[in-house]
């Protein structure tokens, strides 16, 4: 929005100075040549001789209009906007209806500069004198900035930059960060000179003549603080440009984007990579349709498994550059993602103008991104949208300030409890003018909904040997899949993001091994400082074998299977049909609360209802036994609630 009044108002000003020519409000000689020379040096990109001409040719004709409007435009691209403003003030001063766009671009100046009561007054000034049919709407848009941004900084939040510090932050320019759920792990892009020495010898184009992005990663030490970083290791980073990246939560896979590669679709692609036994692979360009012959970059993965989201100026958007989301549908042989289902998130997110830096939090209903489109305080503004129930995205909300100022702000990331936010930005420490990563705490209603996680490693019981597994969490009220991963094959360690104020059942599972059931209870106000550790042995397939079912749940003293049971039994089905030679036994066990005769009856009711719904979803009943327990066989205290809990349950017995 910002650039396209500017690219106006600097056409009709190019159009009047040409026009002017033969006519310069100057008469003096000297000064009409230094201007000359002045326009020549601009022509060539040497602003600062540019100016220098410029002033001397000011200080021979103090009322030499075209001069100042120059000099406003060359302290313009170099966002000086105290200086453009007080220049075209000068300006307006010795003529007002010379060019009366300077009056807006004054406007426009001090609402770069953050002095939005000053640029008010300008375009309203503006609006009343020469606003036409052609200007108003641009107009009256500048002014509903203002306002807002006027509004914003009244009902500023009160928010504390932490520097991520020296084992993150350097001379160099760093930015872009992404975390893992458990906050452990920082992966971030940096500006590396090819060149050391003569980086520190001189100030050098930030050029790829010059310099060249490279991942660098960092991890947390237990008093949570940064330790130094090193290069990415493996075989991801190369001697041209990678950044824009997005870690999944569990921090095995990485999306990000290269440029100019020739395996290339476009002009920019996103590739992904994934964490081995010797660090990152080679990346993978993803290829049709993530990638076109279009600008594709900025991904997002989100917690879920499946969801991408990614920037792109294909065809088919709102206008400008769009965020775009990808589902993913299957596996190449070499383990590569295969993405389709390609959607624009639609008008409640993109507008006409440009979107970018996606980020789905690990809750995967609220959205952070970037935007020039909606109302904001000048240049990209952050916003963030939560999800309806319908599953279609709110209006955004500015994220106010000082989050937003008048310059371009994009990149935020959130960690999964939802409280602190990480972005990069330049100068905010006076010896350090590059760009730093800074961390601050997230005000309450800018946070999205707080989410733990289940971390671990899952191996092969018997022989304690590295087992890669299959996850698979569902929310027991609605059936929904909420999350879809594998742990690392090399490793076989896995982060599980838990969404809060749900109940889930939970299942890990590798071919010639009985699945692990889990089940997971997280209330609303269940506390956030106690995320799970969890190491799962996976039983071989043998005989004798037995695994108890963590979410088979019936009616109180009946044996009338809840409907929550369908994920647990839906799930068991799909294992007795992808072991065909497998026969069970399933028992049925109770506490001891009650008269044993009828503990005994309700445990047999019960395993014969499970055998039931087997035998009902396609499994031959000529595999299947049931038996019941009653109060028999405990696994816990029944002198506690939480025992007798666990000693209600459901097992099954390889036969």
């Amino acid at each position: 929005m910002q650039r396209g009044i500017i690219l106006l108002v600097f056409l009709l000003f190019s159009a009047v100075l040409s026009v002017a020519q033969e006519r310069l409000t100057s008469k003096n000689k000297v000064a009409v040549r230094l201007y000359e020379d002045a326009r020549k040096h601009y022509g060539m990109g040497r602003a600062n001789e540019a100016a220098e001409a410029l002033y001397q040719a000011i200080d021979r004709d103090p009322k030499f209009i075209e001069a100042y409007l120059v000099l406003g435009d060359i302290y313009n691209t170099q966002k000086e906007y105290l200086k453009e403003m007080e220049i075209l003030k000068k300006a307006v001063a010795i003529d007002s209806m010379f060019f009366p766009a300077t009056i807006l671009n004054i406007g426009v100046a001090a609402f770069n500069a953050g002095h939005y009561s000053d640029a008010l007054e300008w375009f309203e000034r503006y609006r009343w004198r020469f606003s036409d049919d052609r200007s108003a709407a641009r107009v009256k848009d500048w002014i509903d900035r203002t306002r807002f941004s006027l509004e914003a900084v009244g009902n500023a939040y009160d928010i504390q930059l932490v520097s991520a510090g020296d084992g993150v932050n350097s001379i160099y320019d760093e930015y872009w960060p992404s975390l893992t759920a458990d906050e452990q792990t920082m992966v971030f892009t940096v500006l590396v000179p090819r060149n050391p020495q003569l980086f520190l010898e001189r100030e050098l184009p930030k050029s790829a003549l010059y310099f060249h992005e490279d991942f660098f990663v960092s991890n947390r030490d237990l008093n949570g603080q940064w330790l130094p970083r090193n290069p990415l290791p493996g075989e991801i980073n190369t001697s041209g440009n990678e950044g824009a990246q997005t870690l999944s939560a569990d921090g095995n896979w990485m999306f990000f984007t290269a440029c100019g590669r020739p395996d290339g679709r476009g002009s920019c692609d996103i590739y992904f990579s994934y964490k081995t036994d010797r660090g990152w692979s080679e990346a993978v360009n993803l290829g049709s349709p993530v990638n076109t012959p279009y600008w594709e970059s900025q991904p997002s993965f989100s917690s879920d498994g499946r969801t991408l989201l990614f920037v792109s100026n294909r065809p088919g958007g709102r206008g400008g550059k769009d965020i775009w989301q990808a589902t993913l549908q299957s596996f190449k042989s070499d383990g590569t993602p295969v993405f389709g289902d390609v959607v624009n998130l639609g008008q409640n997110i993109n507008t006409p103008k440009d979107e970018n830096s996606p980020f789905l939090h690990h809750d995967n209903n609220t959205l952070y991104f970037a935007s020039e489109g909606w109302p904001g305080m000048g240049g990209m503004d952050l916003f963030f949208s939560r999800r309806s129930l319908n599953g279609e995205w709110r209006t955004p909300v500015n994220l106010g300030y000082p989050i937003n100022t008048p310059g371009d702000e994009i990149g935020l990331v959130i960690n999964a409890r939802g409280n602190r936010a990480y972005f990069s930005s330049d100068g905010r420490e006076a010896d350090n003018k590059s760009k730093n990563i800074y961390s601050f705490n997230l005000p309450a209603p800018l946070q999205p909904a707080p989410v733990l996680y289940v971390k671990g490693r899952v191996f092969d019981a018997e022989t304690g040997e590295t087992l890669p597994a299959d996850f698979e969490l569902k929310d027991l009220a609605s059936g929904r899949v909420v999350v879809t991963t594998q742990s690392n094959k090399f490793s076989g360690e896995f982060l599980v993001c838990l969404p809060l104020g749900g109940r889930y059942a939970f299942k890990a599972d590798h071919p010639g091994y009985m699945f692990y059931s889990g089940h997971f209870d997280l209330h609303k106000d269940h506390s956030l400082d106690k995320p799970y550790q969890l190491d799962i042995g996976l039983q071989p397939i043998r005989q004798g074998v037995k695994m108890t079912l963590e979410n088979i749940f019936f009616e109180t003293n009946s044996f009338e299977l809840q409907a929550q049971s369908k994920i647990e039994l839906d799930g068991l089905v799909k294992f007795l049909k992808d072991n065909k030679g497998v026969r069970i036994l399933i028992g049925g066990h109770t506490d001891n609360v009650g008269q044993a005769a009828y503990n005994q009856r309700l445990s047999e009711n019960r395993a014969e209802s499970v055998l039931n719904y087997l035998v009902l979803s396609g499994i031959s009943k000529d595999r299947l036994q049931f038996q019941g327990f009653g109060m028999n066989q405990p696994v816990a205290d029944n002198a506690t609630e939480a025992g007798r809990a666990k000693n209600r349950r459901t097992e099954i017995t390889i036969l």
